[in-house]
C-alpha cells in the first residue's frame, strides 16, 4: 500500500464506510478513549496479519480484542458458569451505575475461545478483551457486527497516537482509512488485568488504577512489568520511544547536575520547581495535581520532543499511587 489514507471526520456515513472496509479485510485507524487503534476483523487471521505487517510488530506480542458489549464475551472467551472467575467478570463488566468498569479502559485476560486465531493471541491459551467507551469505535463495532483486534496505531515500539494526525504521520501509507474522532480523552492505554489466577494480577498499569480494582474486587496484585515473552500487550521493555534521550528524575530531586539549557523538562505532578528555569522548555500539565491532565498530555509531549530533536527530555517523577503508576510505567519504558 502506497497511497496515503484519507482522514475522514467521524459520522454516520464514514462509520458505515469504515465498517465496509473492515468487512473486506482492510485496516482502519479508529479513535478510542485511550489512544487511536489500528483495527481489523479479529476472527480473520489474514486481516490481523496486516496489522502486524503495518506496525512491524513481532508475532509473539498478543493483541487486544474489542467487543461492542460484554454480552459478546462468549464469542472470544470461555466463561465458567459460576465460581470466583465468573463473579469477578460480572463485577467488572457490570453497567457503570452498578459499579462496573465496562465500557472503559480496562482489558481482561481470560481463557481463549477456540475460534480466536493464534495470530491474535500469539499462540497463548488466553485472550485479552475489552469493551471500549469511545462512541465512534462503538458505532463501528455495531455496524460491523463482529469483534475487532486493535493495537495502538503506530509503528511498533514508538509513541502511541492520540490524534488522527498522529496516525497519518506514522502509518498514513499503511492503512486504508483513518476516522477522526478528535483527541483521545484518556491518553494512556487500558489497564490489563489477568483474572485467571486465584488473585487477579495487573499485567499493565493504565487508566483504571490499582486502587479502583482493589475497591471492587478486594485483593489484586501486580505481575512482572517487563517480560521477554509477553503475557499481554505492553510488557516489552522498550516502548513509547520518542527518538530522543529520556531521563526520569526522582520526585524530590534537586537541580540535576550539568547543563540543561538544550533539554526540556516534563513535570508529571504539580507546578515546576524553582530550579527548572534553566531548561529550554518546561511543561507542567498537572499544576493543580490532577494527573488526568498529564495522562492526556504525555504522548503529545514525547512526540513533540522527538520532532524537535531536543538534546534530552527530563521527566520529574510523581508518586506511584493512582494514575501515577501508569505514567511512570510509560516514562520508564520510553527511557530505556
Amino acid at each position: 500500500m502506497t497511497a496515503r489514507a484519507a482522514i475522514l471526520p467521524a459520522g454516520p456515513d464514514t462509520v458505515a464506510r469504515a465498517a465496509r472496509v473492515l468487512a473486506a479485510g482492510g485496516l482502519v485507524a479508529l479513535p478510542t478513549e485511550t489512544v487511536y487503534g489500528l483495527a481489523a476483523r479479529a476472527l480473520d487471521p489474514t486481516a490481523v496479519a496486516r496489522i502486524f505487517a503495518a506496525k512491524e510488530r513481532p508475532a509473539f506480542d498478543p493483541l487486544i480484542v474489542h467487543l461492542a458489549d460484554s454480552a459478546d464475551l462468549p464469542r472470544v472467551a470461555q466463561l465458567p458458569p459460576d465460581g470466583d472467575l465468573r463473579r469477578r467478570i460480572d463485577l467488572l463488566t457490570a453497567p457503570h451505575d452498578s459499579g462496573g468498569l465496562w465500557p472503559g479502559p480496562l482489558t481482561l485476560v481470560l481463557p481463549r475461545h477456540p475460534e480466536v486465531p493464534d495470530i491474535v493471541t500469539a499462540g497463548l491459551d488466553t485472550v485479552a478483551v475489552r469493551v471500549p467507551a469511545h462512541p465512534v469505535f462503538r458505532a463501528v463495532l455495531a455496524a460491523l457486527g463482529e469483534p475487532l483486534a486493535a493495537p495502538s496505531a503506530n509503528p511498533f515500539g514508538f509513541v502511541s497516537p492520540t490524534t488522527a494526525a498522529h496516525v497519518a504521520d506514522q502509518l498514513g501509507d499503511r492503512v486504508d482509512l483513518i476516522l477522526d474522532g478528535g483527541p483521545c480523552a484518556v491518553g494512556l492505554e487500558s489497564t490489563i488485568l489477568d483474572l485467571r489466577a486465584p488473585v487477579p494480577r495487573v499485567l499493565r498499569h493504565g487508566a483504571v488504577t490499582l486502587e479502583q480494582l482493589r475497591a471492587l474486587l478486594g485483593e489484586v496484585t501486580t505481575g512482572p512489568a517487563v517480560l521477554d515473552r509477553p503475557e499481554a500487550p505492553g510488557q516489552l521493555a522498550r516502548h513509547y520511544a520518542p527518538g530522543v534521550p529520556v531521563a526520569l528524575l526522582p520526585q524530590h530531586v534537586g537541580a540535576p547536575g550539568g547543563p540543561v539549557g538544550a533539554a526540556w523538562l516534563l513535570v508529571l505532578d504539580g507546578p515546576a520547581p524553582a530550579w527548572a528555569t534553566d531548561y529550554a522548555r518546561v511543561i507542567a500539565p498537572a499544576q493543580d495535581g490532577d494527573l488526568t491532565r498529564t495522562a492526556v498530555a504525555l504522548y503529545g509531549v514525547l512526540r513533540e520532543a522527538g520532532a524537535a530533536g531536543v538534546a534530552r527530555l527530563d521527566v520529574l517523577a510523581c508518586s506511584e499511587e493512582g494514575l501515577g503508576a501508569a505514567l511512570l510505567d510509560r516514562v520508564r519504558r520510553a527511557a530505556m
